[in-house]
């Protein structure tokens, strides 16, 4: 897993041809909006983040952010523990997050 800052963090994610984004937050912290494209996955909820960890692709590219970039960063370091080599956690999350964001 790899820490980047939010310039970094979209640039890797406009250079890939499938990421898929991953949105740590809880459902409270989802109505502030989310980066659009992001699945939602709460951390907390871990019997179904874990359940869906387990069916996801492993070669796959994966984004993760949280609020301030801990949440996703336990996640990611999850993750990489299970054999995925290509996660990237957004240092500072939504906190710094200067990009667009969605309400769902």
């Amino acid at each position: 897993m790899e820490n980047l800052s939010q310039e970094e963090w979209r640039k890797r994610l406009a250079d890939s041809t499938d990421p898929v984004i991953i949105d740590v937050r809880t459902p409270e912290e989802w109505e502030e909006g989310i980066v659009p494209g992001a699945k939602k996955l709460n951390i907390f909820n871990a019997p179904v983040f874990m359940a869906e960890i387990d069916t996801m692709e492993r070669g796959k590219e994966y984004f993760m952010y949280c609020r301030s970039g801990g949440r996703s960063g336990q996640a990611g370091q999850i993750m990489a523990s299970k054999g995925f080599e290509k996660v990237y956690n957004l240092n500072g999350g939504m906190m710094e997050w200067e990009g667009e964001l969605i309400e769902e």
